[in-house]
């Protein structure tokens, strides 16, 4: 089975043995590159005509977006991109914080040889993603990284929630970090993270869980990390 990661600019037929997933990643392609923008209202059957799908799997899909926070249904329209203010970012921030940087002990003293075996490879595919501009594939193993890390203290609602977390402010402003090749170096702050990690460094860890969450949500505006501390 052919697989096409769709542009509603290119407008390519999808061929998949599951086409709602399918239509999700094209969907989120297309707010990461800002082909959907957040306000308007889009239909699934125009959705669908653009895809060369019927309209089941582009209105599946996007309730699959609206109970992830990314989108909204508008009543006998059709779905809206969510817009993400920055109080809403802030938040998510916070939240991240509260959760992402108390749980970087018990992390390190659950880590396996195979569970690092396995967070190096995602890290390693973050970094690809990031070097040929790949924002889906990026977002894909990104999510996967920090899910993979915090799976490690064995609570699903847990994982489940830094994952939505994640995907409701990830996927805005993407392209621009890649234009401007902030998004790479972001890539690599995993690879040293899940080296403190490894050797132990517990505190070192937390800093720079911190500073990650810290510098993503300055990325998000548009501001590197030394203008996002001297505002």
């Amino acid at each position: 089975t052919e697989i096409y990661t769709l542009s509603l600019h290119d407008a390519l037929p999808i061929y998949s043995d599951s086409l709602r997933e399918q239509v999700t990643r094209a969907l989120e392609a297309a707010v990461v590159a800002g082909e959907l923008q957040p306000g308007e209202i889009y239909s699934a059957p125009a959705l669908a005509e653009r895809f060369h799908v019927s309209a089941t799997p582009v209105r599946e899909a996007m309730l699959d977006l609206v109970r992830e926070g990314i989108m909204e249904a508008v009543r006998n329209r059709g779905f809206r991109v969510m817009a993400v203010s920055e109080a809403d970012l802030d938040q998510i921030s916070q939240i991240r914080l509260l959760v992402e940087v108390p749980i970087m002990g018990q992390v390190a003293k659950l880590l396996t040889p195979e569970k690092i075996a396995a967070l190096n490879e995602t890290g390693q595919a973050i970094e690809a993603a990031a070097e040929r501009g790949d924002l889906i594939d990026y977002l894909d193993c990104d999510r996967h990284f920090h899910a993979q890390l915090t799976s490690t203290v064995g609570n699903p609602r847990l994982t489940d929630l830094v994952d939505r977390l994640r995907r409701q402010a990830r996927l805005f402003g993407l392209q621009r970090l890649s234009d401007n090749g902030q998004l790479l170096a972001s890539a690599r702050e995993h690879r040293v993270m899940l080296k403190a990690l490894q050797s132990g460094d517990v505190a070192g860890a937390e800093s720079l869980m911190t500073a990650h969450v810290g510098h993503t949500r300055s990325l998000w505006v548009g501001r590197s990390g030394d203008e996002a501390r001297s505002s």
